[in-house]
């Protein structure tokens, strides 16, 4: 694939699956060329990052496996480090690339599908409290909605959480895979393909988890609430937590579990929430803010 047909695109709504490896290795070689020439202001370099995560999620999520896409990764880099800085076809790509962040820049919103769920991200720029990357999720007879949120220019990794009962968690926690003591995700298939697996079979056993405790609790912001909801529970999880999740494979799910005080013992609710394109969507964000 030549260097002129690199990086036509960026991050878009809906990637095509059956072009997502070659997306990947297009975004992969215009982000080596522009850390190795400079090609870039750093705007556009982030908008590239934010394409290249979302063209890799959906090569894994088609079936392309770790070790394809590091191959991948090679070539594209290897083609790279190759061209030359002055090439007359790089330099082609590369106005291709500023012309695609034209477009890109002006997007205050952007959906990422997941094989069951999606995130919805929202870069406008306000003064209030809003959701800016948002994955909403039922659980049993309650809701949620998990994500970052916050003013313009800052977003907290959040869960708001709405009980039919009406009772009040004590604590809540984020349960995810520990990429310290793994070899990678575990999905237990069973025969099962990836389209349909349950959320709950896409996490780890207790000996592959990290689990990190809610930092504050708090009634929930009319702002933030499930739509029709008059009142809920609001957990804000550490920023290591969303930089862990960002890491995650795709495929993946974390949960977040509701702890309740009872007679006897404690008990939990909870409620998974797909991985997906959290990365590429928190990198779109983040395109806002420089």
């Amino acid at each position: 694939m030549g260097l002129a047909a690199a990086g036509c695109v960026l991050a878009a709504p809906g990637v095509s699956a059956a072009g997502a490896a070659d997306l990947f290795y297009e975004r992969t070689v215009m982000a080596a060329a522009d850390q190795r020439c400079g090609l870039f202001e750093p705007a556009v370099s982030a908008a590239l990052a934010a394409g290249r995560m979302q063209a890799q999620g959906a090569a894994l999520r088609a079936g392309a496996s770790k070790a394809v896409l590091a191959s991948v990764e090679r070539r594209a880099t290897a083609k790279a480090a190759s061209t030359p800085c002055a090439s007359a076809d790089l330099a082609v790509a590369a106005s291709r690339v500023r012309s695609a962040y034209e477009a890109y820049a002006q997007l205050s919103r952007m959906s990422y599908p997941g094989e069951i769920s999606e995130w919805r991200a929202d870069r406008t720029g306000s003064t209030a409290m809003r959701w800016r990357l948002q994955q909403s999720a039922s659980f049993g007879a309650d809701r949620m909605i998990f994500g970052l949120a916050g003013r313009d220019g800052a977003a907290n990794l959040l869960a708001i959480a709405v009980f039919r009962d009406g009772r009040a968690p004590f604590a809540a926690r984020l349960v995810l895979r520990d990429a310290d003591t793994t070899l990678g995700p575990h999905l237990d298939m069973r025969g099962q393909s990836i389209s349909t697996l349950p959320l709950s079979r896409r996490l780890p056993p207790a000996s592959g988890q990290i689990v990190y405790s809610a930092e504050a609790r708090s009634t929930a912001g009319a702002d933030l609430l499930p739509a029709g909801s008059k009142s809920g529970w609001a957990f804000r999880f550490p920023n290591e937590a969303a930089k862990a999740l960002a890491e995650l494979d795709p495929r993946e799910a974390v949960a977040v579990e509701f702890l309740f005080s009872g007679p006897g013992r404690d008990t939990i609710r909870r409620a998974y929430v797909e991985v997906g394109d959290f990365a590429a969507g928190r990198a779109f964000l983040q395109v806002a803010a420089r």
